[in-house]
């Protein structure tokens, strides 16, 4: 299931992206602040940056706009060591240490960052011990992904994997059961989603791959009533979620 660790990205934007990577004691380098800002929010930034002896530079807005990756910088970017990449070994070692059956929510060809980093959020408020997404033909953790996270990405880990569905096989042999989320399937509220599980995203266009879906146990469709006929792939994450978090208690 993957033992090296890999990394990726370097710039964080957005307050709230920021303070909580100072906050999770992620290593940041440097501080880059939009000359002049004076409101609370960047003050409390500027307070954890002096509490890491992070470099602070001020600078302009032309500046941090030729700087971003996301265009929405909020007037604050941090240069931080690159997001690293845990293992799926360590999703499971998370969900022991706390003495809870294993949560896991798996990315199926996830390509928005802005889904992945609304995902990352999900996991992390719902309680998912970790993100599981394909190493090809799917968004890594980028700059972008770690703003919509709203600093979700710097304590719910994600581990990448080559074969998306030979990792649920070697999953089921650790005692997980597996749901999908399709249009053709059960509705949520009559499935079982108690117990070690893992909630399985598909693709923003095509849904769930046909190899990735034939390994899983249940398809769960959410129940829809107005005319739109699907969900966008980071809501329906989230409802599916919350449904594992009820049944859990």
């Amino acid at each position: 299931m993957g033992k090296k660790k890999e990394t990726e990205g370097g710039l964080i934007e957005g307050r709230n992206a920021v303070l909580e990577a100072f906050r999770s004691g992620k290593s940041v380098d440097k501080l880059y602040v939009l000359t002049g800002s004076q409101d609370g929010p960047v003050h409390t930034i500027l307070r954890e940056a002096k509490k890491h002896d992070t470099i602070i530079n001020y600078v302009s807005k032309e500046r941090l706009d030729g700087m971003s990756q996301t265009g929405r910088h909020q007037g604050v970017i941090a240069q931080a060591a690159s997001y690293s990449y845990a293992t799926v070994e360590d999703i499971l070692k998370r969900a022991e240490e706390k003495q809870e059956p294993p949560f896991l929510i798996l990315l199926d060809g996830i390509e928005d960052p802005h889904n992945l980093g609304a995902i990352l959020r999900t996991a992390n408020i719902a309680g998912a011990h970790g993100v599981i997404i394909p190493k090809h033909r799917a968004v890594g953790l980028t700059a972008t992904v770690a703003k919509t996270s709203a600093g979700a990405i710097n304590y719910t880990p994600v581990a990448k994997v080559t074969n998306m569905a030979q990792t649920i096989e070697q999953l089921k042999e650790k005692g997980l059961w597996f749901v999908c989320a399709d249009m053709d399937g059960e509705p949520m509220y009559r499935l079982n989603l108690t117990g070690p599980i893992g909630l399985v995203i598909g693709n923003e266009g095509e849904g769930v791959s046909r190899l990735v879906r034939e390994k899983c146990d249940f398809v769960a469709t959410i129940p829809m009533k107005g005319e739109i006929e699907s969900l966008n792939a980071s809501v329906a994450a989230g409802v599916l979620a919350y449904e594992i978090v009820r049944q859990r208690g």
